[in-house]
């Protein structure tokens, strides 16, 4: 898939859940690119920022969007990745601050 066609569906999903991509377009493409290149090498698109381990299974809680996501925007105004963001972030309203890890190790 072309990275701006999935940019445009994330775009979409994004504003489906009541937040935004990273106003960053550049940097949000390289984390688009990341995404399709786990999709090609794992058959799923897992975090770009983390580790995958080829197992869809235990790779589930990391799959774009992880299941951090929503309590990382709701804390910090983005996710571990800074793909997905609050509105008030993409303002500046928001101060930031790196997103710890929340993936308990395996």
């Amino acid at each position: 898939m072309d990275p701006e066609k999935l940019y445009e569906i994330l775009k979409k999903f994004a504003q489906s859940k009541g937040i935004e991509l990273n106003k960053d377009k550049e940097f949000v493409l390289d984390l688009i690119k990341g995404l399709l290149r786990n999709e090609e090498r794992y058959g799923y698109r897992s975090c770009p920022c983390r580790l995958a381990s080829a197992d869809k299974e235990k790779d589930k809680d990391i799959i774009c969007p992880c299941v951090y996501s929503e309590e990382d925007i709701k804390e910090y105004g983005r996710c571990y990745c800074g793909l997905y963001v609050s509105k008030e972030f993409n303002e500046g309203k928001i101060p930031y601050k790196n997103v710890p890890e929340r993936r308990k190790k395996f």
